[in-house]
């Protein structure tokens, strides 16, 4: 059998979602807490379970709250606190990203969050998809060391980023890999196939599971308004199933 081309990842943010994205054929897994949000930081205790339950690369999102991505000294430090954590762990890589006020990349911060990484791969997540000049960003993350940059090509999805996804490969020329996330399904994989060279893939493939709670205190909300506590997000293993019988059946 030779080697594929394609790298699917999957996010997860439960053991549950971990073994459902690699029953479906996920290459690699982003593990986070709290995806409904777009992802916090996990806890070592769900690393430490995950890393018995799948036998898959794990990476690790480092962001410490909801929200942008412009960070305090307090914050930072934290984050440098907690790849050290997952770096002797034995996580695979981290995910990471931060920027300035101006919309640039934060050099400065992001190079002590490298440092403590060691010899993990290096991811710069959506972060990127934030900032005010995408080309200049790719270079600072290529001069960085990054290996991959994950982005919906700064659109809502990465069907809409496509103009600028094709525009961000050529400019890389293979300097580090740039991996589609944001609405990757089955169908979004089959037109990034067609229409650019992108071989690397993200997604969640979330379903929605109804809680097992039969009474529900309907005066009480736990959480953020508009989301239900009793719908749980979870990956379903055929979602990513059919994303990997496209990338890897002619292998």
């Amino acid at each position: 059998m030779k080697d594929s081309p394609y790298i699917l990842e999957c996010c997860a943010d439960s053991v549950a979602s971990a073994i459902m994205a690699q029953k479906g054929g996920a290459k690699r897994l982003e593990l986070c807490a709290n995806l409904i949000i777009g992802g916090t930081t996990p806890s070592p205790a769900l690393f430490a379970q995950v890393r018995k339950a799948v036998s898959l690369p794990i990476h690790i999102l480092i962001r410490p709250r909801f929200g942008d991505f412009l960070y305090s000294q307090a914050e930072l430090a934290q984050m440098e606190m907690e790849i050290q954590t997952f770096c002797q762990a034995g996580a695979d890589g981290v995910v990471i990203g931060c920027l300035q006020p101006d919309g640039s990349l934060d050099s400065q911060a992001l190079q002590k969050l490298i440092q403590q990484a060691g010899s993990m791969h290096l991811t710069l997540h959506r972060a990127f998809d934030m900032c005010r000049d995408p080309f200049q960003s790719l270079e600072d993350a290529i001069r960085l060391g990054f290996h991959t940059i994950l982005t919906s090509g700064c659109q809502n999805n990465c069907l809409q980023g496509i103009p600028l996804l094709k525009e961000l490969f050529t400019q890389a020329d293979s300097r580090l890999s740039l991996m589609a996330g944001a609405g990757v399904d089955e169908s979004v994989v089959r037109t990034l196939l067609a229409e650019t060279s992108l071989t690397a893939f993200h997604m969640s493939g979330k379903r929605v599971k109804e809680s097992g709670m039969q009474y529900r205190n309907p005066q009480v909300a736990m959480g953020v308004a508009g989301i239900s506590e009793y719908e749980l997000l979870e990956t379903d293993a055929e979602a990513v199933a059919a994303v990997s019988r496209l990338l890897y059946s002619n292998i």
